[in-house]
């Protein structure tokens, strides 16, 4: 989950870098500095399939913690 928010925030940041430009009525980046904000969708997706996982990993542990306790 760290990792997707750090690619969140990269993109994030590459969003106000490119887009102040426009409101400052200057020269607009080139079209690669716009690919770059993409990585925030992407870091989205990697932070929410981080919490996916590990909601799941838990929902395993508690389900295999119920099982051992009335086994015994």
């Amino acid at each position: 989950m760290r990792i997707g928010g750090v690619i969140f925030l990269v993109g994030a940041l590459a969003t106000l870098v490119t887009v102040a430009p426009l409101f400052l009525g200057t020269e607009p980046f080139p079209a690669p500095a716009y690919f770059v904000c993409m990585l925030m969708g992407v870091g989205f997706a990697v932070a929410a399939g981080g919490v996916v996982r590990s909601a799941a990993a838990q929902r395993r542990e508690a389900r295999s913690a119920v099982r051992n306790s009335t086994a015994r």
